[in-house]
């Protein structure tokens, strides 16, 4: 595989296992649904952005990089996981969280503080727009930083996802997918699954679930995508130029925002808990889950199709969402 070129860091654990959702499928009366389990990497309870790491601090490393910066939300996944990674590898981490520090550390932020991350709250600037400037006290202080960027989504952390598309490929032998289904909000993932689909000829369709409405991003959301699957495809060596066509986000399920839970995400989380044991997280998967579950009762996705959610973990959220989710429908 051309990924094999690139510095990696062992941080995970791989493959992470594909599951069969049959109680789930028979409640909503079809299709096959399967899940790729990313929430069971292991790093910190695990989550997709182990993957990213992976590769993005395997080249912070190969350049004696003694020091990380990311940025996120307040209960940050990819925050979590790279305070983890970063105490793995005797990195010092800073993480720039949005909002303003509470009265009680929950879910992410107490495993933040676990790990030893130094945490500077930055107010409305949650995706890293305080970064430059911690960089420079850091270089200033005689450490030599590393900056990870905002979701793990550069040109590394879209890799990634081109290596997990193979990972895939080895697990499912003659099963074929007619969707994959999963949250996209900082576009790594999304890139790197358009990338390792054309890459092995898959006739999947990809719906990347819109989980963030994105109005402070620089660029539209869409455009980025595109823009990170090319800037990919070029590093690797390929000469895929992906268009506006070859890109499926649904931006339906937003709601009022990103973190905002709403009945959506509540139905989701419950249904896949009672019936499938397994935990969703209220930003992120549940949302991805709950647009799964209207397309399939909508008609969008059809009881004779067979489909894969890709589970990108998050469950330490749910902590943190406790005033809501304790009262979620039955089933």
């Amino acid at each position: 595989m051309m990924t094999k070129k690139f510095p990696k860091e062992e941080l995970g654990f791989f493959p992470t296992p594909v599951v069969k959702l049959s109680r789930l499928s028979e409640y909503l009366g079809g299709p096959e649904i399967f899940m790729k389990r990313d929430d069971m990497t292991g790093l910190a309870l695990g989550g997709n952005k182990t993957r990213k790491l992976e590769y993005i601090l395997g080249d912070a490393v190969a350049q004696g990089c003694d020091s990380v910066i990311t940025a996120g939300a307040a209960q940050s996944n990819h925050c979590r996981q790279t305070a983890a990674a970063a105490a793995s590898l005797n990195m010092e981490c800073h993480l720039v969280l949005g909002g303003e520090e509470p009265v009680e550390a929950k879910g992410n932020l107490l495993l933040d503080q676990i790990f030893g991350s130094h945490l500077h709250w930055a107010g409305q600037n949650r995706k890293g727009e305080d970064i430059p400037q911690i960089y420079k006290q850091l270089k200033k202080s005689g450490k030599k930083p590393y900056v990870v960027p905002y979701g793990g989504s550069n040109e590394l952390g879209a890799l990634s996802f081109v290596a997990a598309v193979e990972e895939l490929e080895s697990q499912i032998k003659d099963e074929q997918f007619t969707h994959i289904v999963f949250a996209s909000s900082s576009g790594g993932t999304h890139a790197g699954l358009m990338i390792g689909k054309k890459l092995y000829g898959k006739g999947f369709k990809l719906i990347g679930i819109n989980i963030d409405k994105g109005e402070t991003d620089e660029i539209p959301f869409d455009h980025y995508i595109i823009e990170l699957a090319n800037k990919t495809s070029n590093m690797l060596g390929l000469k895929y130029e992906f268009t506006q066509e070859a890109l499926t986000l649904n931006s339906d399920y937003v709601g009022q925002g990103y973190g905002v839970v709403g009945k959506l995400e509540q139905e989701a989380i419950s249904l896949t808990a009672r019936t499938e044991g397994i935990l969703l997280d209220p930003v992120y998967t549940g949302r991805a889950m709950g647009g799964l579950i209207d397309m399939i009762r909508t008609g969008i996705i059809n009881k004779n199709d067979k489909v894969l959610f890709w589970h990108t973990g998050g469950a330490p959220a749910v902590f943190a969402y406790s005033d809501k989710l304790h009262l979620m429908p039955q089933i």
